[in-house]
């Protein structure tokens, strides 16, 4: 068994079970990921282990998470992990979120980030910032799996699967990602209009970690987006897509531990409190 697997477990929430991997020691790291879910071996996660305890959830119907009857939004994922912020009694934690787990911080952090020590939000969407007749975003669910490769990722082959010679398990999680990601954001296509408005809200540092190579969502965007949130730092990541946790893992964990300890260092703990 994998050391990914060996830290996977379950909790429920409200009567809502989810998987989620939990491993390392230290200040709490929330990593929330993007539409295509998360693999527990990811090499990422290993990465960010370097700066503390790793909490790793696969959102409500991803994975073999459960979905409860009634969440149908990003709005409703947001009230979810509020209150396993609070089970789990996570404090002074970083928050990263990809791309779909971008939108879900944001969310949490208009309504509360009083436990956050810091935000990063990578590639995310979630808001529209063009005028109406301008796509922000690309169709994705209208593209085949090749096109979206090439859109989504530097390296088209990093985002290459053999379906067909993939575990069962594995092949019934991607489709539970795919539908549970359709659920929450097929309409409003990727945003809620309401976010836009609220984001002036975010009372913690903020680093927007865009890539270079991300042709689902422009430098524009992002730029236009992490202007919305007082005081956030914009960067550009060389060499990655859409998924640069997949495609730059270690640069994309040295940059995100790299600001919290930043901010760390500039706001002592004692006067967080």
């Amino acid at each position: 068994m994998s050391a990914g697997a060996e830290a996977v477990s379950s909790i429920a929430v409200n009567g809502t079970t989810i998987e989620l991997v939990d491993r390392g020691h230290g200040r709490p790291i929330l990593f929330l990921h993007p539409g295509i879910g998360i693999d527990p071996d990811a090499p990422v996660l290993k990465a960010l282990e370097h700066g503390g305890r790793v909490i790793a959830p696969s959102h409500p119907g991803f994975g073999t998470s459960q979905l409860p009857k009634g969440m149908s939004s990003v709005d409703d994922v947001s009230y979810f992990y509020l209150d396993l912020i609070e089970q789990l009694d996570l404090d002074d934690m970083l928050v990263i979120g990809v791309g779909l787990g971008g939108w879900i911080a944001a969310e949490i952090a208009v309504k509360d980030a009083s436990r956050f020590s810091a935000l990063v939000m990578a590639n995310a969407i979630g808001v529209k910032i063009g005028d109406r007749e301008t796509r922000d975003i690309v169709d994705i669910w209208s593209l085949m799996p090749d096109d979206f490769n090439k859109l989504a990722y530097h390296d088209p082959k990093n985002g290459e699967r053999d379906y067909k010679a993939l575990p069962e398990a594995v092949s019934l999680a991607a489709a539970r990602n795919r539908e549970a990601y359709a659920r929450l954001a097929w309409s409003p296509y990727m945003h809620n209009p309401k976010l836009k408005s609220r984001l002036h809200r975010v009372s913690v540092p903020a680093l927007f970690l865009w890539c270079a190579d991300d042709r689902i969502l422009s430098e524009t965007y992002g730029r236009g987006y992490g202007a919305l949130v007082p005081g956030a730092r914009f960067e550009m990541l060389e060499r990655a897509g859409h998924f640069p946790h997949i495609e730059q893992p270690d640069e994309f964990a040295r940059r995100a531990l790299g600001f919290a300890e930043a901010q760390q260092q500039a706001v002592p703990r004692s006067r967080r409190a």
